[in-house]
């Protein structure tokens, strides 16, 4: 019989490309989702909410996988803790495989205004050591920024007449490579903290809202400031970075040049 494969998050941008993924693999799907919804494409959605625990224990029934990419900027630790919770409550042992980022071990995040400025990096990290401490067998990634969270980011700030950017640095990666990772781990064997993934370049945010603003036609002047806090100045120092990891293939300009050109269509 085929494995089940619970996937939190998985109707968000990166789960949707995973769980098709997992079906090609031959692994069944179960998908937590806030509200229920009928089956497509093979794929079972159950009802739970990972902030106040409801439907999880329903969720995790009889899984042998738990995928958990559901996060937001806060609160990820505790989220991860009810999962836990819930499968512990139910006498499971499943493969518990997280996608974290990189640096969320190095960026300090100490400081009200660290905790501002870098929250989803100590929230990712929070929700790490709840993983690594769960007394399942585990496996965590840590991949890079996503083309598509920072193309939501540039074309945001582009709208403003002057565009903002800070002294940080960022390392691209493509949302389907990051998929493409997973499903092999979700497959693979416990491994614990695996290499980190990151894209083939390193672009300033200067740079990257400049590209934007040059495919979108646009005229806007940007500036540089730097962001405050200790947590900032590590991570303008490259420890959101992973060079000797650059693993990924597409590029911003081949992502940003596509994205545009499915836009206009």
């Amino acid at each position: 019989m085929a494995k089940t494969v619970l996937v939190t998050g998985g109707t968000g941008t990166l789960g949707t490309l995973v769980t098709p993924l997992l079906r090609q693999a031959g692994l069944r799907v179960r998908v937590l989702s806030r509200t229920a919804r009928e089956a497509t494409d093979g794929i079972e959605f159950v009802a739970g909410d990972l902030q106040t625990g409801a439907g999880i224990a329903e969720a995790v029934r009889g899984v042998d996988t738990v995928l958990h990419l559901a996060g937001t900027n806060k609160g990820d630790g505790e989220k991860a803790r009810v999962l836990v919770d819930a499968i512990n409550a139910a006498g499971l042992f499943p493969h518990l495989v997280y996608i974290s980022v990189v640096g969320a071990e190095r960026v300090p995040v100490e400081s009200a205004i660290d905790r501002q400025v870098m929250a989803y990096m100590a929230s990712k990290r929070d929700a790490e050591l709840v993983v690594e401490n769960s007394g399942l067998p585990w496996t965590t990634l840590r991949a890079t920024q996503f083309h598509d969270l920072l193309f939501t980011m540039v074309s945001a700030l582009a709208k403003m007449p002057v565009v903002p950017a800070f002294d940080f640095r960022f390392q691209p990666i493509e949302t389907a490579e990051v998929a493409a990772r997973l499903v092999e781990l979700v497959q693979g064997e416990p491994a614990g903290l695996v290499e980190e993934i990151g894209g083939p370049r390193i672009y300033t945010m200067k740079e990257l809202e400049r590209s934007y603003l040059e495919a979108t036609g646009r005229r806007r002047p940007v500036f540089t400031l730097k962001a405050p806090g200790k947590a900032a100045r590590v991570y303008a120092a490259g420890g959101n970075l992973t060079p000797d990891h650059a693993v990924g293939e597409r590029t911003w300009e081949d992502f940003l040049a596509a994205k545009l050109a499915a836009a206009a269509a």
